[in-house]
């Protein structure tokens, strides 16, 4: 009867012992996963700073150049701003075709990526 009841607690402790490793590998995972994310996501945003930077300074010259050319340096300025308020309304309508979705499946594939 002896021998029953510690191979009982024997079961007891190793399913105890799983239980506790596998919740620290789902504590692990659930780490790796956030750390992937949210560095893939800080990388993209210094990349899109340093794009818009450069934007930036490019349609800065676009805009004087524009200007020039038209004998008012403002109307390059009206010009380069009607082509962005023009590129805001497309964007605007076609936003979550090609914004939403493809940022929740980046989304998605980082907090789902097998290691």
């Amino acid at each position: 009867m002896e021998n029953n009841a510690t191979t009982i607690e024997m079961l007891f402790e190793r399913a105890e012992d799983y239980t506790k490793t596998t919740v620290e590998l789902a504590k692990l995972s659930a780490v790796d996963k956030t750390a992937d994310f949210i560095s893939s996501l800080i990388s993209q945003l210094a990349i899109s700073i340093v794009f818009a930077m450069f934007a930036f300074l490019v349609n800065i010259g676009l805009s004087l150049w524009i200007g020039e050319l038209v004998g008012k340096v403002y109307y390059g300025f009206f010009i380069v701003s009607s082509f962005y308020l023009l590129v805001a309304i497309i964007l605007y309508i076609f936003k979550d075709q090609w914004i939403k979705t493809p940022i929740s499946n980046f989304m998605i594939v980082k907090m789902l990526k097998k290691n």
